[in-house]
């Protein structure tokens, strides 16, 4: 007998597309008998059928970006958009809630999948578990131990909500048995980010992206800077201008500005200087085939995101993370990345030295399982569980 199962996935903002984007492309080749070798055992694959349905709640309010990433990551056309918006973080959460109810009602899925740690996130695991259907949580069980970070709330409440909580590293498996969630419900399966930069790497245009901004490859920094941290309070603002101004006079710098951090820019007053500063060229932002073209060829990258602390460890760039923690540490212990005091520009610098003073790393670091199959093993691990709940 096959037992046909209904997901229905859950993204928002542009980091959760590209981890969704791999759940569902490994849902369809499971579906067509392709899942990776050992991804779909004893016979499985026959007893399992999947059906999916997308919801973008429209958290991410750029919507031409967001199209430029449906588009490239070969997702689908959601076919329920929430358009929630930008807001605070209790306004996206309620808007996610209210909006996403009705959905669930109708469709009544079997499982709802929720990726990351973004307001949609948490709004999505809250909503399904209101109503009674399992959440699964791709990405759980990474903390910060910052609790000033409003994903670090995201992530503590989704992954108590989830039913199964598919986790990237050993210490995320960790970090959830001490937290009292049952082993039963922990599945390490390794990142699905990875396996989207694997499944896309060879489409981008680095000597084309490189010759659009005017770059030599290995002779820029990449910035991305958008966390409320360091954008949303004016002296550190400030500081962020005094770093960057600083990492332009020691090499050629492209910083692609989300619209929030260039809002709070302009209100600072620090727009018009740094447009004009030598050397620093700020863009606006990028699809991802581009941004990876860039992220590849870096000399150094510059961040405060958590996806790219991950990218640059595979890719072996230098990555210099601007905050005094993270919830990926393996992206320290085994990869390429170094936390940087975002409160001292003269220590960000001096990191920026030390970073160009060694040579490049000859290749990228894999941290276990990082291999470009996670998300097989998800749907792997969905079919049993599923299966596990069928009647006899």
């Amino acid at each position: 007998m096959t037992e046909n199962l209904h997901l229905l996935h859950v993204a928002g903002a542009r980091p959760n597309f590209m981890k969704i984007a791999a759940v569902m492309a490994a849902v369809e080749r499971w579906n067509s008998g392709d899942a990776a070798s050992g991804a779909s055992p004893r016979g499985m694959g026959d007893a399992v059928r999947f059906r999916q349905t997308l919801v973008h709640t429209g958290q991410h309010y750029d919507a031409d970006m967001s199209d430029v990433f449906f588009r490239e990551l070969g997702l689908p056309e959601p076919e329920h958009h929430l358009a929630v918006g930008s807001g605070s973080h209790a306004q996206q959460t309620a808007q996610v809630l209210l909006r996403l109810e009705p959905v669930l009602e109708t469709q009544r899925p079997d499982l709802v999948v929720v990726v990351g740690d973004v307001n949609s996130t948490l709004g999505a695991a809250l909503c399904a578990a209101k109503l009674g259907i399992p959440v699964a949580h791709v990405e759980a069980g990474l903390r910060s131990r910052d609790r000033e970070m409003p994903e670090e709330i995201n992530r503590l409440l989704t992954d108590q909500l989830a039913d199964l909580c598919f986790t990237t590293c050993r210490d995320a498996d960790e970090n959830l048995l001490a937290e009292g969630v049952s082993p039963e419900r922990i599945c390490f399966v390794g990142n699905t980010m990875i396996d989207t930069l694997e499944r896309l790497r060879a489409r981008t245009e680095v000597g084309r992206v490189l010759k659009a901004h005017g770059l030599e490859p290995q002779g820029f920094a990449l910035v991305t800077l958008h966390r409320p941290s360091n954008v949303d309070e004016p002296r550190q603002l400030t500081r962020v201008a005094e770093i960057l101004s600083g990492l332009a006079q020691r090499l050629p710098v492209v910083f692609p500005v989300h619209a929030r951090t260039r809002l709070r820019l302009e209100e600072a007053g620090l727009s018009k200087e740094l447009d004009t500063k030598p050397g620093l060229q700020l863009c606006g932002p990028l699809g991802y085939l581009d941004f990876l073209a860039l992220e590849s060829a870096a000399r150094l990258v510059l961040t405060d995101s958590g996806g790219v602390q991950e990218e640059t460890t595979v890719l072996g760039v230098p990555c210099l993370t601007m905050r005094t923690t993270t919830e990926r540490p393996v992206t320290i212990t085994e990869g390429t990345n170094r936390l940087v005091d975002p409160g001292d520009a003269a220590a960000v610098l001096a990191a920026v030295d030390d970073a160009l003073a060694q040579a490049m790393p000859e290749r990228g670091t894999r941290p276990e399982l990082w291999d470009g199959h996670a998300a097989d093993r998800i749907v792997a691990a969905v079919a049993a569980w599923a299966m596990s709940r069928s009647p006899s």
